[in-house]
């Protein structure tokens, strides 16, 4: 069985979402970073920089959202989370996850852990100062793919990316990473997205519901 390694709120809920939606079998595993858990040794065998998410296979540990959610998705084939069948389909599935996880993951890092890029307050205000520039210009892609009134990401079905994206736009919330006002269809994506079952769901699991509510 499959074992989700995951913190509340934390991107892990990208691949939490996925295996509800796929009907996989897992078993999820909080990681309680408030006692350090991330930093003790049997977590750090699976997981060698301490973050979640790591899904534990039955042959071993995987890490890094795009390659969790390609194996989700090929392992369960039947849930259609992917074109598996058209190599440049997935390819372009493949393509918006490492977008998000390559640019707007990093650059949302900067406001949580600026000691990962820099040194010191001064270069952690300037950090954080960057992050909604950024968050703008990455957001004005995705915004602009939406543009031409498809329901998710890559047409009129439901994939891996609409849930990668449904999570960074609810991360928008938090007021300090970029201006929403410009983003009407991620923002109806996001209600769309919030809406699914399996999406309730997991939201319900991680104590996000409330927050997340549109």
């Amino acid at each position: 069985m499959l074992t989700l390694y995951y913190a509340p709120g934390a991107c892990s809920l990208v691949p939490h979402i996925a295996l509800e939606e796929a009907g996989a079998d897992y078993r999820r595993h909080r990681v309680n970073y408030a006692v350090g858990e991330n930093n003790q040794p049997p977590f750090r065998t699976i997981s060698p920089l301490g973050r979640v998410p790591v899904l534990l296979t039955d042959r071993g540990a995987l890490t890094e959202n795009p390659a969790i959610l390609s194996y989700i998705a090929q392992s369960h084939p039947e849930a259609g989370l992917a074109p598996l069948d058209d190599p440049f389909a997935f390819a372009r599935v493949q393509s918006f996850n490492l977008f998000i996880s390559a640019n707007i993951h990093v650059a949302f890092r900067q406001i949580v852990f600026p000691d990962t890029y820099a040194d010191g307050e001064e270069a952690a205000k300037a950090l954080r100062d960057k992050v909604p520039e950024l968050a703008d210009r990455y957001f004005a892609v995705i915004e602009q793919g939406l543009a031409d009134g498809r329901l998710y990401v890559h047409g009129d079905r439901f994939t891996l990316s609409d849930a990668y994206l449904s999570v960074y736009a609810n991360y928008l919330r938090k007021g300090d990473r970029g201006d929403v006002s410009r983003l009407p269809n991620i923002l109806a994506h996001r209600a769309r997205i919030r809406a699914r079952p399996a999406v309730q769901r997991i939201l319900e699991v991680e104590g996000l519901a409330d927050e997340w509510r549109d």
